[in-house]
């Protein structure tokens, strides 16, 4: 499909989705909400694409979530708050899938953030694997500033990433995390000096990843995000039905044979989604 919020691309096993309207501090208005799930289930359907790079142009990574969203699609007046409340949570459920769309792909996803990533942007770095940022990036749950709980990931997702005291602070203040601070607590993983250093790693970190068996990532993902679901044991039996199942691809053969030559294994992708 055409984007009209961002830049859709692949090539050597690595997507990229580049949020491309730095004139607007990359805010995320209806249309947003329809392309970004989009996006990122076309790079995942293909199986070509082993890693994904989410990115932004311009100052800021994103301004998040634009008032617009909040008055398209309401109601008619005339319907009983019952039923405005039905339609108002399908809505929220509308833009959690969004970004659950990262959580839920096959390859893993890296978000390289510069400057303001601010209420909706959180959302969406929190879905991510692995999170980058520069030396003046921030990071702001904006939420609570305007009279709002987060409710497209942040509260659900952070507390998995950092320190449980200090993401409640900073969901109960609204105030902003710099990048020491974001590097300290854990949330991300790197802080460079500048946006082209920042790509240039990120961007070598996903030429790594895709260099590897996608079979194996993409059961290196789906695990990991079971065991933080269910807990060691269960995962563990769980673990053992997946490998079953999946560990005959044959990968690891490719690996030793093209060692022995002195070669670089070189790996199928992953079966195209119905």
């Amino acid at each position: 499909m055409a984007y009209t919020r961002m830049n859709v691309s692949k090539a050597d096993g690595i997507g990229c989705i580049e949020l491309n309207q730095p004139d607007e501090y990359n805010r995320m208005p209806p249309a947003f909400w329809e392309e970004f799930p989009r996006a990122v289930q076309e790079l995942d359907a293909g199986g070509d694409v082993r890693v994904l790079v989410v990115e932004a142009a311009g100052k800021h990574f994103s301004a998040g979530m634009d008032l617009g969203v909040f008055t398209e699609g309401g109601q008619a007046q005339s319907a009983d708050s019952g039923r405005r409340g039905e339609a108002a949570q399908r809505r929220i459920g509308e833009f959690q899938d969004a970004f659950t769309a990262l959580a839920a792909a096959r390859m893993p996803v890296l978000a390289a953030v510069q400057g303001a990533c601010i209420g909706g942007g959180v959302d969406l770095v929190a879905a991510a694997d692995m999170r980058y940022c520069t030396e003046d990036a921030f990071f702001c749950i904006q939420e609570v500033n305007i009279g709002l709980a987060a409710d497209v990931g942040t509260l659900q997702r952070l507390p998995l990433l950092m320190p449980d005291g200090v993401m409640r602070e900073l969901a109960y203040t609204g105030r902003r995390m710099y990048a020491d601070e974001a590097l300290r607590v854990g949330l991300v993983n790197t802080v460079f000096e500048t946006h082209d250093a920042m790509l240039e790693t990120v961007r070598g970190i996903a030429r790594e990843i895709a260099a590897k068996s996608p079979l194996a990532v993409s059961s290196t993902k789906h695990m990991l995000d079971y065991t933080r679901e269910h807990g060691v044991t269960q995962s563990l039996a769980y673990q053992r039905v997946w490998m079953g199942a999946v560990s005959h691809g044959g990968d690891m053969a490719k690996y030793f044979a093209a060692r022995a030559k002195g070669e670089t294994p070189r790996y199928d992708d992953l079966a195209p989604l119905p």
